[in-house]
């Protein structure tokens, strides 16, 4: 899968942490989506907002050199 920093993806909820959701683009695509960018609200608990096996759309908001993957949901909500 070619992914580009700002465009818009649907990916799955895989595990959740304290800091914030893995979530699955593909097959073999995951990133991190953190606690921070879920919501616009701040979030204590991210079980309030997100379960696993959810979809959930994402923006991508950075690939770094090792091919990590920064997601956003809330930034992904301001351009529907």
């Amino acid at each position: 899968m070619q992914l580009k920093v700002g465009e818009i993806v649907e990916g799955t909820v895989k595990s959740l942490t304290k800091f914030g959701a893995f979530v699955a683009l593909d097959a073999t695509t995951t990133g991190l989506v953190h606690i921070s960018e879920v919501a616009h609200a701040y979030v204590s608990d991210i079980h309030d907002y997100l379960t696993e096996g959810q979809t959930v759309r994402v923006k991508i908001i950075g690939i770094d050199e090792a091919g990590k993957i920064s997601l956003s949901i809330k930034r992904a909500q301001e351009q529907q």
